[in-house]
Order: structure tokens, then sequence, then C-alpha cells
């Protein structure tokens, strides 16, 4: 009967599920919860054992100068999280993230010595603040990214200001119970906004005993927090916070890839490749742009690295710096660059693009940078461009420049080497000019020099009109190599402007040198220091830190063959050097 009602039914009713305590749609937002510093901590007892017995204090001395830090890192970050969807992203991420590399740095310091050039008592007063400082950086080494990537508010929608105090102060004085995150669109990653956050963590009491009797230590440390050089001296705190925060997140990628299933792919590791490829630029002949056999080709269609030469070069270096979980093959050195940024696809995806160097040198494999000022941050000026653009062939219509089989003149070589086109460069001309061969682009750190003018002098000669005179012309000597001077990053830039001027002289003649070739290197009398108004101590001292001196003080040949007291440049720091005759 089709008609008929129904029989009830006997079994309850099943509740609706909107009646449910606690149950929305669309879903809410829980929020973190507003907990106190102390269950913070609860939560890593283990670990906070584990930095007392590192530091080797008892209870109380450790209640009484580490804990009060920890506190205060945890009343700043709280819960937040680290990222928004990669490593340490779950609530307390960022308090777990700063502990664990404030352990690991200062595990670090137990194989480092700080203050080799003081005395033992003076080392033996120095270690522990070494040490302090150390675990400080570590702790702090991610304390940037409350104030750069993230937005924190109450329930109301008020925000709090990572710069005014910390978090757990404005849920106090709010008088809320849970607060609630969004993350920043397209945020930059600022190390140095860390600075701002940590007068929150690093009491003044602190501060002032890590700088007492004069100690470099506080600026280590706040190098190391903002993520920048020290332009006199090499940061001793630096290798230890970069080295434990690489082998922290690769100890999270792992056990996420093993629980989780794959992590974003190498997203903590752009930093270090970044800086590997501008360390590099600054210490590497191979890396000089446009000269033979270089990784870096600048031409008028943009940058490109030789790949996977470059590749080869980067992972060596990062591997020298004992960093954990750096890639092993270029495919995935690349993927990761792909990822940040730093690297172009072309039209169709390929990341790999064909260059023609000039000179006829056969083409290379290469990838191109999205722009120059990746690998020239850190420097005062860009090289100047070769005028041909290096994805067309040599040959092909609309590209200057020879054809392959064709003899260059002055003006065709400007991709080319001037090793290649000296082999001797042992041998060198008195009284050479100084003005930069045609052939050779200025790069950072040599004397400046316009190259506009040389390259147009050529176009504007008249032509030989005469058959001797065409002759006379292919067959006439290019000019020599022009030394220069090839400093690392972290030389301080008045000893680096002395070395340029006294590495210019080799252009003159050799009765003009203010320093003299020998086998190892190049040898600097202490009276050219001197004459330019440095003071020899600081500039040996620099040099050493620098890692550019081919042994330590020595005598050598002055002017008029008298010995002199000096130091020996080695000779990877000098470009094209050349030899008496």
């Amino acid at each position: 009967m089709s008609d008929a009602m129904p029989a009830e039914s006997n079994s309850p009713p099943v509740a609706d599920a909107s009646d449910r305590p606690g149950f929305h749609y669309p879903s809410v937002d829980p929020g973190l919860p507003a907990l106190e510093v102390s269950e913070l901590l609860n939560a890593h007892q283990d670990l906070i054992a584990r930095i007392k017995l590192c530091f080797g204090m008892d209870r109380a001395s450790f209640e009484q100068s580490v804990l009060p830090v920890l506190q205060r890192y945890a009343a700043y970050v709280h819960l937040l999280p680290c990222t928004a969807d990669n490593y340490f992203n779950e609530p307390g991420g960022l308090l777990q993230l700063g502990l664990e590399t404030a352990f690991y740095a200062l595990q670090g310091t137990d194989a480092h010595i700080f203050s080799g050039r003081a005395t033992i008592s003076e080392r033996t007063a120095l270690e522990p603040r070494w040490r302090q400082a150390t675990f400080v950086a570590g702790l702090c080494a991610e304390l940037h990214r409350p104030l750069s990537q993230l937005i924190v508010t109450d329930q109301a929608g008020h925000e709090w200001s990572p710069y005014i105090e910390p978090l757990t102060a404005w849920l106090h004085d709010r008088q809320v119970d849970r607060y609630f995150l969004k993350w920043r669109p397209h945020a930059l990653d600022i190390r140095s906004l860390g600075l701002f956050a940590l007068p929150h963590v690093l009491a003044r009491e602190d501060l002032r005993a890590l700088s007492s009797d004069d100690a470099p230590i506080v600026p280590h440390l706040l190098a190391t927090v903002a993520g920048v050089q020290l332009l006199r001296e090499h940061n001793a705190l630096e290798g230890l916070v970069h080295r434990a925060l690489a082998l922290v997140i690769d100890r999270f990628m792992q056990a996420s890839a093993e629980r989780y299933g794959k992590p974003q792919l190498g997203s903590h590791l752009e930093r270090y490749l970044i800086d590997a490829l501008r360390r590099l630029l600054a210490s590497s002949t191979n890396w000089a742009p446009n000269t033979d056999k270089s990784r870096v080709w600048f031409g008028a269609d943009g940058m490109f690295l030789a790949w996977p030469g470059a590749a080869d070069d980067v992972r060596q270096l990062l591997e020298s710096d004992q960093l954990p979980g750096i890639p092993k093959a270029p495919k995935t050195i690349l993927e990761v660059l792909l990822n940040a940024g730093v690297l172009l696809r072309q039209e169709d995806g390929s990341p790999s693009w064909i260059i023609h160097p000039p000179g006829g040198k056969p083409p290379l494999d290469a990838v191109k940078l999205s722009t120059p000022g990746i690998l020239f941050a850190d420097l005062h000026k860009l090289p100047t461009a070769l005028p041909v653009p290096l994805l067309t062939p040599a040959n092909a219509p609309g590209r200057g420049g020879p054809t392959a089989g064709t003899v260059e003149g002055p003006s065709a070589g400007l991709g080319a080497s001037p090793v290649a086109a000296h082999p001797s460069r042992r041998q060198c001309q008195d009284g050479a000019s100084k003005a930069v061969a045609p052939g050779q682009l200025e790069l950072p750190g040599t004397s400046p020099t316009e190259l506009g003018s040389e390259r147009a002098a050529p176009e504007a000669a008249p032509a030989p009109s005469t058959a001797l005179g065409r002759e006379a012309a292919s067959t006439s000597s290019p000019p020599p190599p022009q030394p220069r001077l090839i400093a690392p990053l972290r030389l301080a830039p008045m000893v680096k402007d002395a070395l340029q001027d006294i590495v210019a002289t080799l252009t003159l003649a050799e009765t003009e040198w203010a320093a003299c070739p020998v086998e190892s290197g190049l040898f600097i009398p202490l009276t050219a220091l001197t004459a330019r108004k440095l003071q020899p101590p600081a500039v040996v001292r620099a040099l050493q830190e620098a890692h550019m001196l081919e042994g330590g003080a020595s005598t050598g040949p002055g002017v008029g063959g008298q010995e002199l007291q000096g130091v020996v440049i080695a000779e990877r720091y000098i470009h094209d050097l050349p030899r008496r005759s």
C-alpha cells in the first residue's frame, strides 16, 4: 500500500551534527592557547637537561645565567610555528628549533678555539663568554620570523607588535586565552630584523657581561643574528651556528619524510647555496666573468653559469664547511635554485640554456640567473657585459663579433681570457700602460677604467689603405695582461683598497713596482703599507684571517735589490701575476 504511513521507529533519533558542542560549519580556526612560560618549557625538559650538561654548570649557576634566557625566548616566541607549511611548522616549532640549534651550536664550541692569539689566562676568562654568545646566537638564529612573516591577533582582531613586547606579555595585557595566526603573503626573509627582537631575549646585564673588557664578542653575536658579514675579521660564531641550524633542519626533514612523506625540497638550503655562489665569485679565479674556462658568462642577454661545473664547485665548497644535508647531485642543486627564483627556465620549461662564448669557443651548457645582482649583491658594481648576446651563435646573422675561423682583432676578443691571449704570463714588459686591455673586463676590485672608450677606439680608427698596413694591423702584438687583486669578501675595505693600489703598480716599469713577484706569490714590503697610511700589524692580521698569506712574515727584495721586511700574498689571489724580466 503506497499510501500507508510509515511505521514509527523505536530507535533513538540521530542527533544533528550542528547540535554537537564545538562544531561549526564552515570550520573555524581554533587558535593557539595562551599557555604560561613554565608550561612551554616543561615540554622540553629533556633537551634543557642536555643543555645544562653541555654547559657543565651546577644547578644554581644554570638557573641564574642560562635558564632566564630560555624563559625570555619562550615568552617571546610562545607557540609560534617556524614556517607555514615546511620545517617546524607545528605549534611550538620556533621554540623547538631555537632550543635544538642552540644546543648543537654549543656542542660545536667543544672543538673550537676562540681568541687563539690571546694568552692562556685571557682565553680562560673569555671562553665561557664565547660559549654563552654561541648559545644565544643559535637560540635566536630564526628570531626574525615573527617580525617578517607572521601576524598574530586576538579574537577581536587586535594585532601583536613583535617590535614592542614579547607575545606572552601581550597575551597577559589583553587577557585573552587564545590567539590566531596569519602568514604574510610574499614575505621577505629579512634576517637583520632579528636584532629588534634580541633585546627581548638578552637582558642588559647579559650584554654587559659579554661586552666587558672590550671583548669583541657582542659584535660577533649581533652579526650572526643579523646574518651579515663582519668587515674587518672572520666571524667566530657564524660557522658554528650555520652548521647547527643546517643539522637541525636536515634531521627534521629526514624524520618528516619517514612519517609524513616527502617535505618541500631544499627550502632551507637557498641561503647556503647563494652564499656559496658569492664566495666563489670573490675567491676563485675560475669564476672571474668572461675569462677563459670561466663558470660565469655575462652577455647582452643576461648572466649565465656553466653547468654542471658551477654546481660541482658549490658542492665542494659547502662540503668543506661541513654543512649537513647539502645536495650532492647538480640536478638537485638546480631544482633548489629554480624553486627559489634564483635561476630562470626557458619558455618551454627547460632549465638548461646553450650559450656561445666569443673567441671561437665551443658552446656550453649553462643555467641563467634571474638577475646578475644575486651574485654581485655584496660587491660594488657589476662587471661590464659583453656587447654580444651569448644565446646567439657567433656565425648567426645579427650577432656582432667574429665568426668561427676568423682572425680576431683587438676589439673582437672581449670575452677571451688574457691568460689565453698570452700563454707566457711570466713575461712582463717594462713601462706597460695602466689602461685595461680591450680584451679584459673590469671586475670589482680592479682599478677603475672606462672600458667604453677602449672598445670604441679600434672602431673609430681608419682602416689601413694598403695591403702592408692591413698585414701590420693583423699581426700587431696584443697588449700584455693586466694583474688584478682577487680579494675575499671578508677582507677589510681599507686593506683591499691598499692592495689594489699596490697591485696596480705592476702595470708600470719594474723600477716603479711597489711589490715584487716571487715564486709563491706577491711579496709586499711593510713600507708599501705604511706609505698608504696603514698599520702593518693590523694589515697582517686581516690578511691572516682572510687566509691570503703564504707563510708568515718574511724578507724579500725591494727596489734596488735591498732586503725588506714584508709578507707574501698567495699567488691564487693575484690574477695575471707578472714576473721580473
